[in-house]
């Protein structure tokens, strides 16, 4: 039986309640279920992108073995590693821009799909060290990395993925003349509106499960337009066999900037996910228990996220839509993550679980994906639209959403920079986060506040 909620009276377990095994498992599976779409996508838009075909199996399988395992050192944690917390880690979609930039940098030199993942692993399992130091010191961080910085940053995150979404909604990536087809459009919208049918009208269930339950309808109505190819369902190993470093490691320290700068924004993002976690968990949020969660919960993401370029996966970061599962369903238990983690370690045994979510077509994801990446935009506008908006964060975003969307929307403006700052800048993320910061860092503190701003609007239209 549940114990004290503390603040949260609305809990039925709270985070130290041992439930008995059912009702673990039956809240661990919802957890899995509005989960494991944002898991296994990172690696779906990866290798499509970056045409890694027969690897993509393996590699969502690895996702969701170390997802498992981060789970649990999360929940459980292993001295001053993890939060405690009923936390679900995950691939992080933020890090798809700069990984990508570097698949094509190497593949454009002529590198093989195993040069590329050798590579990628190679600067993540570096770029997880920033995180890991970083963790020590997040409570003073808040003087650089600011919310206005933060807001910024995540925006640019979801409108530079857009085109990826977008492109897959489309047809996809080597398309040719498919590209754009009306049954392409109608696949991808299709999925779309079941996403926000359920969002807005379905039961609490259904809600957690909307892209889900989209790709699958979308997947189904596919078929009967023979857009699904289930002759290669079949092949493939029955079991993946964790191979550490099994593509090797490469090294390159102008691919390497703009991933370290992920990872940096990451660690204040996950601070703010286990603040949320907390507050729901009923758990403090400050003094020296909270500080000492959310240090070890960003250790945790740096640490989790070695091991996943060690067993040839991506970047993994706590997952804030899981927050929404323990409100609905009042189970605030870190025990419940013991569960997740085995039930993900047990799928992670199986690539036949990454060949079903192949089979899905390329309309059918961006549809999904679409909503996904606008999502991430939207959660930076919400943290942007609770600063006070004065002059000089008006500047701050101004320009650095105009670099970082610029270098997006003309990619051939940086073509003639030296490679390295070539590497660096041609990243949106990276441009838009260094902007923000530099420009923070520059331009004064001032008191002027959003009226200010508005007199300066109205002047400037009737100029």
């Amino acid at each position: 039986m549940a114990t004290d909620t503390q603040s949260n009276g609305s809990l039925i377990y709270t985070l130290e309640d041992k439930p008995e095994p059912p009702a673990a498992a039956l809240a661990a599976f919802q957890h899995i279920l509005a989960s494991i779409v944002g898991i296994v996508t990172p690696t779906l838009v990866i290798g499509g992108v970056l045409g890694l075909g027969e690897y993509v199996p393996y590699l969502i399988a690895m996702s969701l073995l170390v997802s498992g395992v981060a789970t649990f050192i999360q929940c459980k944690t292993i001295g001053p590693v993890g939060s405690g917390l009923l936390s679900v880690q995950g691939t992080s979609f933020a890090f798809l821009g700069p990984i990508l930039a570097a698949g094509f940098a190497v593949k454009n030199n002529g590198g093989t799909p195993e040069d590329m993942l050798a590579m990628i692993f190679g600067l993540c399992l570096a770029g997880c060290v920033v995180e890991i130091v970083l963790s020590q010191f997040i409570d003073k961080l808040g003087k650089i990395i600011t919310p206005t910085v933060t807001g910024i940053v995540i925006t640019v995150i979801g409108l530079s993925l857009v085109k990826v979404g977008f492109t897959d909604f489309a047809g996809g990536v080597g398309a040719g003349e498919d590209l754009g087809k009306p049954i392409n459009l109608i696949m991808g919208s299709i999925v779309v509106a079941v996403i926000l049918v359920l969002t807005f009208t379905g039961s609490p269930m259904l809600r957690i499960s909307a892209i889900m339950v989209g790709l699958v309808v979308g997947t189904i109505v596919s078929m009967v337009f023979g857009m699904v190819d289930v002759s290669k369902a079949g092949e493939g190993d029955l079991i993946a066999i964790p191979q550490p470093l099994k593509y090797g490691l490469d090294f390159d320290i102008g691919l390497f900037i703009p991933i370290a700068f992920i990872f940096l924004v990451t660690a204040i993002e996950t601070s703010g996910d286990l603040t949320a976690n907390s507050v729901i968990a009923g758990q403090p949020v400050k003094g020296p228990v909270y500080l000492r969660r959310i240090k070890g919960g960003i250790l945790a993401d740096g640490v989790n996220s070695a091991l996943a370029a060690l067993f040839n996966t991506f970047p993994n970061t706590t997952f804030s839509q899981n927050n929404g599962v323990i409100q609905m369903t009042g189970v605030a238990s870190r025990h419940v993550g013991m569960y997740i983690g085995g039930i993900l370690v047990l799928l992670g045994f199986f690539p036949f679980v990454g060949q079903l979510f192949l089979l899905i077509p390329k309309p059918v994801l961006g549809g999904a994906t679409l909503v996904l990446f606008g999502t991430i935009a939207v959660a930076g506008i919400r943290i942007l639209a609770t600063q006070e908006i004065d002059r000089r964060k008006v500047y701050i975003m101004a320009v650095s959403f105009g670099l970082g969307l610029g270098v997006t929307l003309v990619p051939e403006a940086t073509q003639n920079l030296p490679a390295f700052l070539k590497q660096v800048v041609a990243t949106p993320i990276t441009l838009a986060g260094l902007s923000a910061i530099l420009l923070s860092l520059a331009i004064p503190e001032t008191k002027e506040i959003s009226e200010a701003v508005d007199e300066a609007s109205e002047d400037g239209a009737t100029a």
